[in-house]
């Protein structure tokens, strides 16, 4: 018998990776759309907001939360906005494979962060992960041809970004239903962004209508990259441990690099050094998550 044509009867763990490879391939896109990275995240997160304010039930989710939590959602949506404007920044500077490994560091950042943002201890572990991933960060730079390792930054600030909101995200979200919460977000992004369209230029970009094929492929990032793996790691999560989940999101940079070797032929551009950089950021990771699960 065949595989159900209804993601929702798949297994749980089937959910959660395919989610995770078409995260995977956002970074691929990002590659392939020629827009920069303002007008790409500017036309991303419009697109994604769209389709959430079209839910009703998204509008009466908004209409009975209160003031405070709505701005705290908000500026969450600004973190994520220059969050993916570094990440797509990292990709136009370097490549897929540089800005997705740089993803691969979001966890480390996160072990330093949470405790703070929490004002809990930090435990010896999630010291021993930042300590860890410090070689392969050094393999990474040194790996990557010198035109690149700006993008590499950036990468790393994007990483930053994404363990701070990922930290505030977990707090509000027992607070807001997800959907409700992304459409905020996202909402917030498009106002922030279009507001300072008029600055665009001074940032090195420009308002631009995307083409035809640039509009293929924003559809893609937004609708089967965005939205569709959101939806479906929610029905995933339901049914998976914490433990299961994260290790699972943790091989989005693993996906990502294979795939921008595979189609974008990324491998001539990077040395060894780069590679073995990677596996020990993300053997540190899974190192970490496994401690955790136990």
């Amino acid at each position: 018998m065949g595989i159900s044509a209804n993601p929702a009867r798949w297994g749980p763990r089937v959910q959660i990776h395919l989610c995770v490879l078409l995260w995977g391939f956002t970074a691929i896109l990002g590659k392939l759309i020629s827009l920069g990275a303002l007008p790409l995240v500017f036309w991303r997160m419009a697109i994604v907001a769209a389709c959430l304010f079209l839910w009703p039930q998204v509008w009466r989710t908004l209409a009975a939360a209160s003031g405070p939590r709505l701005a705290r959602a908000a500026g969450i949506g600004v973190l994520v906005t220059v969050h993916w404007l570094c990440f797509y920044g990292a990709i136009k500077l370097a490549n897929a494979s540089v800005a997705a490994t740089c993803m691969g560091l979001a966890p480390v950042f996160l072990s330093l962060i949470e405790p703070v943002l929490f004002g809990r201890p930090f435990a010896p572990r999630e010291l021993w992960l930042a300590l860890a991933a410090i070689p392969g960060i050094a393999l990474v730079v040194g790996g990557i041809p010198a035109a690149m390792q700006s993008g590499f930054w950036l990468g790393a600030l994007a990483a930053l970004l994404a363990a701070v909101f990922a930290a505030q995200n977990k707090r509000l979200s027992t607070e807001m239903p997800a959907l409700a919460l992304t459409a905020v977000e996202m909402g917030a992004g498009v106002l922030l962004l279009g507001v300072l369209i008029p600055a665009w230029p001074l940032l090195g970009a420009q308002f631009e209508l995307p083409g035809l094929a640039d509009t293929g492929w924003l559809l893609v990032l937004a609708l089967a990259c965005t939205l569709f793996p959101f939806a479906l790691s929610l029905v995933a999560l339901r049914r998976l441990s914490v433990f299961s989940a994260q290790l699972a999101v943790n091989l989005e940079p693993v996906y990502a690099v294979v795939l921008a070797a595979l189609l974008l032929g990324e491998s001539r551009e990077l040395g060894p050094a780069f590679y073995l950089g990677v596996a020990i950021i993300l053997g540190s990771v899974f190192a970490h998550g496994r401690g955790a699960g136990r």
